[in-house]
């Protein structure tokens, strides 16, 4: 028997479900739990336009979710997406959700004209670097990233 699966992109409704994914998420990047901190960080992207979400369910369980920042290029004055997270809770792996948020994702970008998305993911993150490949995606060779704290010393 299949499991039904469905991506769509996030409504307010699915806070719940969404801060426990991003909990998770979190965790994976070894931070602390903090699902109210999740929920309300999740709330104020909603409530101020401030990025789009797809979320995954497999038979009416949400099991992944992806999360997309608007940002825009100067030199081709034209609009981007960061794509910052990409999470596929331990239940739903090998379902293809990863994949399927990546396209939904990449459908939202082309409907609304942007020019591309981008991500960041670690160096040794060698799955998902495969995954990015495999849907076309392209390693960047001309730029190195630079970061600059703003926490106080």
């Amino acid at each position: 028997m299949s499991a039904e699966i469905e991506v769509r992109q996030a409504r307010l409704t699915d806070l719940d479900d969404l801060a426990l994914l991003f909990d998770g998420y979190r965790q994976f990047y070894l931070q602390p739990s903090d699902v109210d901190g999740a929920r309300r960080f999740l709330s104020d992207r909603f409530e101020h336009l401030q990025s789009v979400i797809f979320i995954a369910f497999v038979d009416g369980r949400a099991l992944g979710f992806t999360q997309l920042y608007p940002s825009f290029s100067s030199v081709s004055m034209q609009r981007l997406y960061i794509l910052n997270d990409l999470f596929v809770h331990a239940d739903g792996r090998r379902h293809g959700l990863g994949r399927l948020l990546l396209r939904a994702a990449a459908a939202f970008g082309r409907t609304v004209g942007a020019k591309e998305l981008q991500l960041q993911t670690a160096l040794d993150n060698h799955a998902a670097q495969a995954l990015y490949e495999s849907e076309g995606w392209i390693r960047e060779q001309s730029f190195y990233v630079y970061e600059l704290s703003l926490k106080p010393k």
